[in-house]
C-alpha cells in the first residue's frame, strides 16, 4: 500500500508561503538553504536505477528525470532574473513554458548533467545573494505572465522553496516504491 496519495505528492510541501516581512535573517537561512540543496538532491539521487530516474512520479506527470531537468531550467531562469534585476530598473522578465521545456530532447539526457549544472548554476546563485544588501532584495522585476512586481527577497524564498518542493516530492514518490 502506497504511503502517499498521488495529490499528496503533487502537493508536497503545498505552495510557497511568503512571510509577513522579509528579515536579513530570514534572508540569510533561504541562502542557506540553496546552497545546501545541491547535495541534498544529489544523495537522494544518486542510488537511482535509470529505470526509476525514467519513471514518473506521479499518473500522468513528470519523470524523476524530468523534474531534475525542470529544477535546472527553473533555476537557470531565476539565476538570469536576479542578473537582470541588479543591472537594469525593474526590468520585464520573459516568461517560459514549463512543461513544453521538459519535452525538448535535452529533458532526456542523463540526469547527472542537470545535477552538475545545478551545483556550479547555485554556487554563482549564492555568491550573487550573499553579497546583497537589504535594498538590493528590495529590487523586483515584472512578471507579465502574473502581473506583477517579485522582489529579489520573494524570489530567494520562492526558489529555496522550489527546489526542496521539487526533492520532497521525489521522496515521497520513492518512499511509496519501498
Amino acid at each position: 500500500m502506497s504511503k502517499y496519495t498521488q495529490q499528496q505528492i503533487v502537493t508536497a510541501d503545498s505552495s510557497f508561503a511568503a512571510p509577513a516581512e522579509f528579515t536579513m535573517a530570514y534572508l540569510q537561512q533561504q541562502i542557506e538553504g540553496i546552497a545546501q540543496f545541491p547535495s541534498d538532491l544529489e544523495a537522494v539521487l544518486k542510488p537511482l536505477s535509470k529505470e526509476l530516474l525514467n519513471t514518473p512520479y506521479r499518473d500522468g506527470g513528470w519523470t524523476l528525470n524530468q523534474v531534475v531537468h525542470h529544477i535546472a531550467d527553473s533555476h537557470m531562469q531565476a539565476f538570469a532574473r536576479f542578473k537582470l534585476t541588479l543591472t537594469e530598473d525593474n526590468p520585464v522578465i520573459k516568461p517560459y513554458h514549463q512543461d513544453l521545456w521538459v519535452t525538448t530532447a535535452d529533458c532526456n539526457i542523463d540526469t547527472s548533467v542537470s545535477l552538475d549544472l545545478i551545483k556550479a548554476l547555485h554556487i554563482r546563485f549564492v555568491a550573487i545573494m550573499k553579497s546583497l544588501s537589504e535594498s538590493d532584495f528590495k529590487k523586483e522585476y515584472i512578471h507579465p505572465e502574473y502581473k506583477r512586481n517579485f522582489s529579489l527577497a520573494f524570489v530567494t524564498g520562492m526558489y529555496a522553496w522550489h527546489g526542496y518542493h521539487h526533492l520532497q516530492q521525489i521522496s515521497m514518490f520513492l518512499e511509496n516504491q519501498i
